[in-house]
This record gives structure tokens, sequence and C-alpha cells, in this order.
């Protein structure tokens, strides 16, 4: 057998320059996968952890991850946030198990290990030993100094109401890693306002984390696969758009401005427009245009490696990345508000969230395709994906019939993976 044609190689390089086509072998090597966590979660970035929203009051707690590793995002008696892991210093123990609570400290119960909000060791049971017929039994040894076995503490950035936090207390400042461009998108967004918590949707997809970046860094798609886009005229090809990314083609921003033409005649040849489909609840549809959008209808920003950052008209939702091996993620949306917001906008947003989510009109579509994919790299990861739309370089442009976003993330991906 030549080995040239072997399906499961055993030691594969990327094999040729540029990003234009993906080896399946990149989804679906473990030992590439725990290389991804080292450098893309643990170092040199930062990663999502929550919205200040969700600990509102001293004490609140809110368990997260990074990568595979459980935090806590907690917020101090003096109003200041902190986000530490969940892994007691002295046995190892994930000690948080509840998502949100509220607590005046941190215990673990194993052996009742107390810390405070912060993550420093601040009780230590028998520390002293225990007297015992006129004698001190047992006890932590003289030297004994619990400021050495504090939680491990993150560094922490907040900016208009969003908690990123990073295991590097050496990464760059948190507006330096977005970058002038995608920090423009960021504050438009989170531009100061309260916000408020709406609810959640949380799903396991069996794919790789990657995927999802790659999704929404793919304008090819929305008009094709989605028949709630192409059929109610939310995303399409032929909508004045955008597509941006940072110096690195990290991170990127999707912006789209929705067209007054409704069911136009250019995309009825698609096989996922449905002429005579209607809605039994025009409420989906009732959107009204607000003052910081600024033009655009939609913006869908990839924060690598860990979020997304969505505009969808009226509804607006952080998307966690959550990777749990190389062929699984959970996938954590929080939708959101603004404490200003009318009970008529809050409704409004709380409709069009049924857009999204694990059940939603659109992002139940791309769940699956995520899922069949996967399926198919495990197959034969000797293969390739082709990511040639729009050509094979990589740069902004002012339309959506490219790639381009996906091959500047994998030039990226290959500058720190293949970095000796």
């Amino acid at each position: 057998m030549s080995v040239s044609n072997t399906v499961f190689p055993e030691n594969p390089k990327w094999p040729e320059e540029g990003t234009s086509r993906v080896p399946f072998w990149a989804y679906t090597r473990e030992d590439l996968y725990k290389k991804e966590l080292d450098r893309l979660f643990y170092n040199d970035h930062w990663c999502y952890v929550g919205l200040d929203a969700e600990i509102p009051i001293a004490g609140d707690f809110k368990r997260t991850v990074i990568g595979e590793r459980s935090v806590l995002m907690v917020r101090e008696k003096d109003g200041s946030i902190h986000v530490v892991e969940n892994v007691c210093a002295h046995r190892g123990m994930a000690f948080c198990r509840e998502r949100h609570g509220n607590r005046d400290s941190l215990t673990c119960p194993y052996h009742q290990w107390n810390y405070s909000l912060s993550g420093d060791l601040q009780g230590v049971p028998f520390r002293r030993g225990v007297k015992q017929d006129g004698k001190v039994n047992g006890g932590m040894p003289a030297d004994f100094k619990p400021s050495d076995h504090n939680l491990t503490k993150l560094k922490v950035a907040t900016r208009g109401g969003v908690v990123f936090a990073s295991f590097d207390h050496d990464v760059e400042p948190l507006e330096d890693f977005l970058g002038p461009v995608i920090l423009g998108y960021f504050d438009r967004l989170f531009d100061g306002r309260k916000l408020k918590i709406l609810g959640y949707n949380r799903q396991r997809i069996p794919g790789n984390w990657k995927l999802m970046q790659e999704n929404i860094k793919d304008p090819y798609h929305p008009g094709l696969l989605h028949t709630w886009f192409v059929t109610f005229g939310l995303w399409r090809a032929d909508n004045k758009s955008q597509l941006l990314m940072d110096t690195h083609h990290r991170h990127a921003a999707m912006v789209s401005t929705r067209g007054a033409a409704g069911k136009a005649a250019d995309v009825t040849q698609v096989s996922s427009f449905k002429a005579n489909m209607e809605l039994n609840d025009p409420r989906f549809l009732d959107i009204v245009q607000e003052p910081w959008w600024g033009g655009p209808t939609a913006v869908m920003m990839t924060v690598f490696p860990s979020v997304i950052f969505q505009q969808q008209v009226n509804s607006v939702s952080t998307r966690h990345i959550q990777p749990d091996g190389h062929g699984a993620f959970d996938f954590v949306w929080t939708h959101f508000g603004f404490e200003d917001d009318s009970e008529e906008m809050t409704q409004r947003r709380l409709q069009q969230a049924n857009l999204f989510g694990p059940a939603g009109f659109v992002s139940a579509d791309d769940g699956e395709v995520i899922e069949w994919s996967q399926e198919a790299f495990e197959t034969k990861p000797s293969h390739r994906a082709l990511v040639e739309l729009g050509g094979r370089e990589v740069g902004d442009t002012d339309h959506m019939v490219t790639e381009t976003l996906i091959r500047g993330m994998y030039e990226y991906w290959r500058k720190v993976m293949e970095a000796t």
C-alpha cells in the first residue's frame, strides 16, 4: 500500500502553503486538540467567562469553563469581579457543583478548606492539630503558609459589562487583543448601558470546537442552508455587507444590513427558499430599528477562541464555546437586553431569540451540519476541506460571497500551532 494513500496518517503535516484547504485531521487528532488547549485557551489569549449582570450582588458566582478547566466568576464584597479555578488547593477537588449561586466564602466539601471570594485560603481545619490527653496530635507543618495555597487566580478584564479572563498573567491588554476594528464593533454592542439577563440555552454539539468558529465566520451558508434567513430576507448574499478582521486574522466581524426587497427574485432559485412559507405569529419579524445600530441590522463577532457576540436585528446574545475533547463542545447562549429597554422591547428580544439556540428556527441547522461534518472527518482524516470561495487569499471584503474569514482564522491557527 502506498503511504500517500493511507487514510489514517501517523504524523501528518499541513500539505501546502496557505489555508484554502484544511486537512480533516485538524478536527480529529486528540494530541493536536490538547496542544490547542495549551496554546489557544490557557496561554496568550483572553477567554470569555460571562457578563457582569450574571453576578449583580456581592457573593454571587457563576461556574463556567475556559477550555476544559472549570472556573468561577465571583463578585467580591467590594463589588470587584474575580475569576478563580474551581480546583481546591488541597487535594484537587472541583469543589463547586452549582452553575450559579451566592456564598459568603468558598468551601471545599471534601476537607472543608475555606477560601475568600477572591480565592485566598483563610481556613484549614485542624491546621494546628488536635489536643488529646495533654498533647497535640497532627496539624500542618510549622512552616505551612496559607498564602502559598490559594486557589489559582486568573487575570481579569472587564469592558462594557463583559468579563474576560486568562490563566496567562502576561497576556496583552484586552483592547490590544481585540484590536481597533473588532473593538469598535464590540463597543457598539456593549456601549456602557447596564445589561439585563433574559435567559440561557445550552446544547452539546458532537463536533470539533473550531467548526463553530468557522460557522460564524462563514457568510456563504446562511442564505443557502437557513430557510428562515433566505425566505424572510434577514441574511442574504445580496445584502449590503462587510467582512472585517483584526490584524492577526483571528477575530472577525460579519456586518450585514437587511435589504428592503423582502422575498426577492434573486434568491427564488435557492432550494431553501420557500415561497409559500408564512408566519403564524408575525411578532417574529416585528423588527424595530434601534439608534445604537448605526445602520447594520446584523453584526456577528467571533472573538477567537472562545466566544461569539451576536446582534441579529433586535436579538442580542453571547455564545460561549466550551470544548470537551476533539469531537464535542458545549455551546452556551446567554440572551440579554438592556436595563433601559421598554417592556415591549424586552418581549421583542425574547420573541426573536426563538431564531437561535438548540431548537432555534435558524441555529438548529448549524448544529446538525457540524455533527455530520465531524462524522465524515473521523472516517477519512487524510482528506481535506475546500475553503476557496472568493479566492485563496486573506483580506477584508465588502461582500459575503467569500470564505476569507475562515482562511484568515487558519492562517493564525497555523502560526500559533506550528511554532516551535
